[in-house]
This record gives C-alpha cells, structure tokens and sequence, in this order.
C-alpha cells in the first residue's frame, strides 16, 4: 500500500493567508467551495504522484479503510491460472490480466504506437465494427487479444499497426495571431489474417458474413477511476433535467438516448439513467464500467456472473481447432468428459455455472475502493492567471458542456445486477455534495477526423487532469489519446460541423497570454 498523505483545509488556507500577506498583488480570493473538486466527503487534499489513488473521507469516517485497501489489491495486482489464491481464475481468454496496465497509476490510458497488452499504461481497448458502426459478433465488444493454452486468442495483437497521421484544420493549424499548433490521429490496421474467427454481425436475428473490406477498427482509451463514486450519486431526475435543458436551448442531443423530453434508452430493463463510458454503455457504478471489467477484462467468474466473456461463434470455432482439441484435456482434466472433444470444448466455454473464482467478500472490497476514490483538490485557484482563464472559459462557452458544478442527490445505491441491495450499508455515500467534475454527463459530437464509433462521445470529466503527468507520466487527452496538449485537445473541438465550434471559433481568435490563461485554468481543476 502507498502512503495516504492528508492535508486539512484549515492548512491549505493558512498556508494561502500567508501567501497573500508576502504577495497581495498575486493572489486573489477564491470561495472555499471551489477548492473542494469532489466535495466535503470525496476530496483528497493530496498533489503528489499517489493523488488519484487516495479513498474519500466517506470512506475513513465510515470505517471502511480496511476494505478500501482490500479492495484496491484487486486494481493492481494481475491475475493468473493458479488454482487457489486471491488472483487465481486468469482466462481462457482475456483482454488484460490486471487493471493498471489501462489505468497506469489509476489514471487515463497514454498515447502508444503500438498495441500490447503487456504493456503498462496502454490503456487502449480495440472497437472493431462493420461499416454501419455496428459491432462484430463474433468478437466481444472489447475484443481480446490474450488466451490461455491451448486456446488462441480472436485477435493476434502482434499484428496490429498503429500509425499516426498529420491532420491540418481549415485554419491551417494556425491561430489568428499566427502561432501554429500540431494535430494527429490514429490509423489502425489488423490484416485478415490476424482474425482467428470469422467476420460475422448480427442483424434483425441474423447472422451476416462482413467482407474484410469492411471491417473498421478504431482505438478507444480508458480514463481515470477516481470520481466515479461521486459521478454516480448524481440524482437520475437532475441527470434528466440537463438532457432536457439542452434540449430546450436547441444543442444537439443523440436521439438513441433521449428526444422529447424523455429518456429513449435507459441502462438493461432498468429505469437507470445511462452515465458512464464514452458510449454511455453503463448505468449504475456498481453494474458499471469497474464492476464489468474486473470479470470480463480478466475473465475471472464470481458468483453473480458464472461464466466467460465469450461469444458462440469463438466456442465454436475453438471447439473445431484440432490443435486446442489435442492439448484440451492436458489443461483442463477436470471437465466432464462426453468421449467428444469437440463437444466438451463448447459446452466449457458457453457454461453457465462455472465455478466461482472471484469471492463475494472479495468483490464487495474492490467495490468499496472503486466508489472510494477520492478526487484531488484543486490547485492555484488563487492565482490571477488562473482566474483569468475560468471567466474566458466560461465567456467562450466552454462550460456549455464542461459544466461546472453538480450537486449530489441522497446517493440512493442502486445495483441493477442484483448483488448490492437498495441503499447498501457497505458501500460509501455522497449525499448532497457540491462537486466541480466540469462535465454535463451528456454525449456530443465533435466530428473529428476518424473519429469515436458512432461519433457520439460523453463530456469527460476535467477535475484532477492537471496531475496527470505527475501521477501516471503522461498527459494525453481525448477519447484515443489523440492529443498531446490541452491546446491540442481544445483545438480538436473545432470542426466546422462539431457542437463545441462558437466556442472554438472565439478560442482562436484570443491572444496568446489568454489561450494559455484557459489551458492553465484546464490544469488546474
């Protein structure tokens, strides 16, 4: 375990009267509120490189430490085929074998240029569609690079390209006062050869063959895990009221998840309100992005989900290969034996009871440090530079979609998945908490060059990112890591066709002082 550093306000405000009686021309006020990024319950005074790592007050005040830190061995440690130990249950197949290698010190994925899964800080996952945008069928929708023998895996990642092409904007890549700025994107390649299933879709109840020319690959990347707890306490009803806010104003919202003033999709069967990942594929925290990776990422079953992260169309293409026939009983004596290999093969990897390897107690400890995390404080807040770039923020119209503020609702837990209870006592809360995420949770679009699959992506939250470079060594942003720089990041947004171009259109035309005004503003929350 790191060593949890804690720095109480009453400090940090001395510290700043201090500061203001050597340099009353160099600081200003700032509400105390301000400082507090995840509230009075889910923020860490902590700026070092363990700050995206630290548990809420939430957590400390409701004794629930010992679990936090339990729970957190699951995040950073990898998991292997060991029959017995906390790790054990690695397989058949996987797209990582531990979280840190997406998450490099908790935080978002860096930019690579290559895909490897070994590697620490590749955060990034493959989106593989046919030319309609719609998933393959036969891969799982991360699609998986890693198998345990005698299985091979979908994908021979040794085969993936990543080139990274030059982009020049309408403007030349240039400001108005001349100062010139870079752009990239990605360019992914997997050859056909590299598929070890067929090309498949499903459709209207179908199963269709996608010709290879067909097939487009993109790359999304994770981001950071602290917050999340708190995102999820935001009330449904005032999630809705900001759908429905916009839409009033006339912003362009995705019709496939709200019109007329009413959700159109939710999360599953539920009423949820979906909120999390870019593709808002996820509900409630505790069904959400973690609780769904620490089983299919790694493929470790627990007793509410009891069988692989799999598709049919692998277990019978496996189940046919003569090579993984002839080492399967090697590796796996212990299945039932019908006297067909090919048989016993398939029905291994579509079961529906295998045995449990992640236990109750264990998942409700990761489950714990997942809705624990804290966010850091945020920085500098007293400095003139830094308030002039929140009001040119706000006057450009950033906020528009980084919206500022969020208040938390009674933080009423829910669990779709049914293993949590409603309001569970073993969880930590956030009831109404003023928090500073700089996100309105709705999807826009940004029409960017290859851009994300279905052109519709989640505002991520901007609070802690400023320490990203301290914490994990890098400091990429965007949805595929694509910019390097937060003058990169902000200048992506300025397609003629994107929802965010009156604000980009202003940003342009500021002077160079005031351009890095708002990028350290950005930094500093």
């Amino acid at each position: 375990m790191k060593k949890i550093f804690y720095f109480s306000i009453a400090a940090l405000l001395l510290a700043g009267c201090s500061e203001k009686d050597d340099l009353k021309d160099e600081t200003v006020d700032v509400p105390e509120e301000e400082w507090y990024s995840g509230g009075r319950l889910g923020t860490v005074f902590n700026a070092t490189s363990y700050a995206y790592e630290q548990p809420t007050e939430a957590v400390v005040s409701a004794g629930m430490s010992q679990a936090f830190k339990s729970g957190e061995y699951f995040f950073e440690r990898d998991f292997n085929q060991n029959t017995d130990g906390a790790f054990r249950g690695l397989g058949p197949l996987a797209v990582r074998t531990g979280c840190l290698y997406c998450h490099p010190n908790y935080g978002h994925g860096a930019r690579q240029t290559e895909y490897r899964s070994s590697q620490r800080g590749n955060g990034y996952l493959l989106v593989i569609t046919d030319e309609t945008d719609t998933y393959l069928s036969s891969l799982t929708g991360m699609p998986q690079t890693i198998a345990v023998s005698p299985f091979k895996p979908p994908v021979d990642e040794t085969k993936i390209k990543i080139n990274w092409l030059v982009y020049s904007d309408e403007w030349g890549n240039r400001f108005a006062d001349g100062e010139t700025y870079e752009l990239i994107y990605p360019e992914v390649i997997i050859p056909e050869d590299a598929y070890y299933v067929p090309l498949e879709v499903s459709r209207n109840g179908a199963t269709i063959t996608v010709p290879y020319a067909d097939v487009r690959v993109k790359l999304e990347s994770t981001i950071g895990v602290y917050g999340t707890g708190l995102l999820d306490a935001i009330a449904a009803a005032d999630l809705k009221a900001e759908y429905a806010r916009q839409e009033q104003a006339g912003i362009r919202l995705n019709p496939a998840i709200f019109a007329n003033g009413e959700w159109v999709k939710t999360y599953a069967t539920t009423s949820h309100p979906l909120r999390f990942t870019y593709a808002l594929s996820r509900g409630p925290l505790q069904d959400g992005a973690g609780a769904n990776a620490i089983w299919n990422i790694t493929n470790v079953t627990r007793s509410n989900r009891r069988y692989h992260y799999m598709t049919e169309t692998y277990a019978r293409t496996a189940s046919k290969d003569t090579e993984v026939q002839s080492e399967f009983y090697k590796f796996f004596p212990e299945q039932n034996k019908t006297g067909i290999v090919e048989d016993d093969i398939y029905n291994y990897l579509m079961a529906k009871d295998l045995a449990v390897e992640m236990s109750d107690n264990d998942y409700m400890n990761f489950m714990v440090w997942h809705r624990g995390l804290a966010v850091p404080a945020a920085r500098n807040l007293d400095k003139p530079q830094v308030q002039k770039g929140k009001e040119l923020f706000t006057e450009i119209g950033c906020y528009y979609c980084h919206r500022p503020t969020w208040t938390t609702g009674e933080d009423q837990v829910s669990d779709p998945s049914g293993f949590f209870a409603e309001n569970d006592s073993r969880l930590p809360r956030y009831p109404n908490q003023k928090i500073w995420p700089y996100t309105d949770m709705v999807q826009h679009r940004l029409e960017m060059k290859n851009d994300i699959r279905t052109g519709w992506c989640r505002t991520t939250p901007l609070w802690g990112r400023g320490l990203s470079r301290l914490v994990t060594g890098a400091s990429d942003r965007l949805h595929d890591c694509r910019a390097r720089t937060v003058i990169e990041a902000i200048m992506w947004h300025g397609d003629a066709q994107s929802d965010a171009r009156p604000a980009i259109s202003k940003f342009r035309e500021l002077t160079k002082e005031d351009r890095e005004a708002i990028c350290e503003f950005i930094e500093s929350i």
